[in-house]
């Protein structure tokens, strides 16, 4: 399949790694040495020039492109650059659309100017930050089937009801329908089966209902009503901290944002309702001691400087802070974060890139059983994905036991209508039902690849 991605940057650059191993990638940027870059890194077709010259898209075949993505720092410019291309034939367009002022227009710009996707990375990540802080407990929260599933991912300490105990026995002693789909055990990554026990310390992703997996934070946590976030602070006033601070209000949260530039305290002030705005440096401990940070029930770094939001963040949990999230940019210290054992680490990057994989494996083929969602896992080590089954195949109706899935997968569970199934060996996959599969294996785009 033939994509061009205009914008060389973080975004770009990882997008274009990815999927030049299974796309024809041709990547545009203003910038000869980022071009150059990436071309040693990947095997893609670079372009130095301005996407909005058709001249420079005609020399990028636009007219044999079936997904253009616009993700430069200009959110005018991928704008104006997917109307262009998509007059130029480009099938699908994606653009990365960051100012809070083009919410209200998402809708037209889909549906009148035909861009197909329309990704806002700071809303999406203040929305995950968001997930996290509903259960303290958790190191990561994802959701597929409109809500109806959720997968959270914990770990294990030492004297929890969890520890030692074998998966067959799991949903018996909890009286829970849950399924622990991977474990994280050290370095390796497992697709348990139900004779594996847990130990303390694994991280492990737990699939069930929205309503039991709150039932499970509560069996699992004695203290989980103090747990809960009733207030929280905010290191950072940009983009991600004001989406934030917006869902946060609508859950009933306290919130204080301390942001160091005077004019964007301002701004927040006059856009954001009954939220606590101080104008300071957040790295100062003078300014932290004095506005109490440390008896916050969370705090949440977004700066933008990685180094700084995770020293923040340390310093917060050594001062006995229950939950401290930390946004992080560079995949290098996302798994050195890992190893300084922080609470929850999200990357606007990688929930970005993650949403358009989504999307480019949907479109990959224009029949099956495709993905609807995707989330990647463990330093990309896992990935979870939803198929919905549009078609009918030979696997349908088929007890699950009477299947051979290949190694590494799981089937995590079966949505049928409002039904939640916690799949067995003798479910069936049917019609419309939604699927979701966890594996360690990477590449998947229609679930009937799933078997042998």
């Amino acid at each position: 399949m033939d994509i061009i991605i205009v914008g060389g940057g973080k975004v770009g650059s990882s997008l274009a790694g990815i999927l030049c191993e299974e796309h024809n990638i041709t990547i545009i940027d203003t910038n000869e040495s980022r071009i150059q870059t990436i071309i040693n890194d990947s095997d893609v077709k670079g372009i130095v020039g301005n996407c909005l010259q058709t001249a420079i898209l005609e020399e990028a075949d636009v007219d044999k492109c079936k997904i253009f993505i616009a993700l430069t720092d200009s959110d005018e410019v991928n704008i104006l650059s997917c109307l262009i291309a998509k007059k130029m034939k480009a099938r699908h367009c994606i653009a990365r659309v960051r100012n809070p002022e083009f919410d209200k227009q998402l809708v037209f710009m889909r549906e009148e100017l035909g861009i197909s996707m329309m990704v806002n990375p700071d809303y999406n990540s203040a929305n995950e930050i968001a997930k996290v802080l509903r259960y303290p407990d958790a190191i990561n929260i994802d959701n597929f089937a409109k809500g109806r599933v959720d997968l959270a991912e914990i770990r294990i300490t030492s004297g929890s009801i969890l520890e030692n105990i074998a998966l067959s026995q799991l949903s018996k002693r909890l009286r829970l329908d849950i399924l622990i789909c991977a474990v994280q055990r050290g370095d390796d990554v497992i697709i348990p089966n139900g004779n594996f026990v847990l130990h303390s310390g694994d991280k492990i992703h737990v699939t069930a209902s929205h309503s039991n997996m709150v039932k499970f934070f509560k069996s699992i946590s004695s203290a989980y009503r103090e747990k809960r976030v009733k207030s929280a602070v905010l290191i950072g006033g940009g983009r991600v901290g004001y989406h934030l601070a917006q869902h946060l209000r609508e859950m009933g949260i306290k919130v204080k944002i301390i942001e160091i530039d005077e004019k964007r305290c301002l701004e927040l002030s006059e856009r954001l309702d009954k939220v606590s705005i101080i104008c300071g440096d957040g790295t100062n401990q003078d300014i932290l001691r004095e506005e109490r940070v440390y008896d916050a029930d969370a705090v949440v770094t977004l700066t933008g400087i990685d180094e700084e939001n995770i020293l923040m963040s340390l310093l917060a949990k050594n001062n006995g802070v229950n939950k401290v999230v930390t946004k992080v940019n560079r995949m290098n210290l996302m798994q050195l974060s890992e190893t300084l054992n922080l609470d929850s680490v999200i990357s606007p990057k990688s929930i970005m890139v993650d949403q358009i994989l989504q999307y480019v494996r949907a479109k990959q083929n224009s029949t099956g059983n495709n993905i609807t969602t995707l989330y990647r896992l463990v330093n990309d080590r896992l990935e979870a994905m939803e198929f919905v089954v549009r078609e009918e195949k030979e696997y349908l109706g088929v007890p699950l036991k009477k299947l051979k899935l290949r190694s590494g997968i799981l089937i995590a569970s079966i949505v049928r209508g409002n039904e939640l199934i916690t799949p067995k060996g003798d479910d069936c996959i049917l019609l419309n039902d939604s699927v979701v599969v966890v594996t360690t294996n990477r590449g998947f785009e229609d679930l009937k690849e799933i078997f042998d």
